[in-house]
């Protein structure tokens, strides 16, 4: 199986990768052509038969090249449906720390945009201009996404009491947490998990 750190880690490390990735992130719906499709088919075909070669003495390399092969396919196909630019070099290294700070959990404990933007040694509002000049939203859009996804997904697990989800979250009061998820989900959190029909 292959984790999200480890894909995450191939994904943003090409030129497209931070602005692909951003904008993957925001909309990942790709409309395939034919030949597109084919390629993406036979990428997950060609990783699948290698997943199950356990034997390889060098399976994991072998996967990564694999799979970074399939990312770049991916992102060929999403940059000739979008205005490629090139951003530089520091831009893109401050927005993949940015980046791979939210997928490290940092979100979890931190929400403030200061505290990433001491972390990465430039001021809040520098960030928050690399961020809307690349993906065009501002860095707390991005630190927001990551922390719904994670509250909705904890609000789905209906045996952690509401308490627990906002602890694991380090919000100050179950008010606050109550609050945070009305504002971003339009609904209390009671609310989201009572309309939610998974397990």
């Amino acid at each position: 199986c292959l984790s999200e750190s480890f894909v995450t880690s191939l994904a943003i490390r090409s030129n497209y990768g931070i602005i692909g990735h951003l904008s993957l992130l925001h909309n990942p719906v790709m409309k395939l052509s034919e030949r597109d499709f084919r390629k993406c088919r036979e990428d997950m075909l060609r990783l699948r038969e290698r997943l199950s070669d356990t034997a390889h003495l060098f399976r994991e390399e072998m996967i990564g090249h694999l799979l970074m092969a399939h990312i770049l396919d991916l992102y060929d196909i999403h940059a000739r449906g979008q205005n490629f630019r090139q951003v530089p070099e520091r831009a893109q290294q401050i927005l993949r720390a940015f980046i791979e700070m939210l997928y490290n959990g940092e979100y979890i404990h931190n929400r403030n945009l200061s505290h990433y933007a001491s972390a990465l040694c430039i001021t809040p509002h520098y960030l928050t201009e690399i961020c809307k000049n690349v993906s065009g939203r501002p860095a707390s859009y991005w630190i927001d996404r990551f922390t719904i996804l994670e509250i909705a997904r904890l609000l789905r697990r209906k045996e952690l009491p509401l308490m627990e989800v906002a602890d694991r979250l380090n919000f100050s009061s179950l008010s606050y947490f109550t609050r945070y998820v009305r504002k971003r989900f339009g609904m209390t959190p009671s609310a989201y998990r009572d309309g939610y029909g998974g397990d």
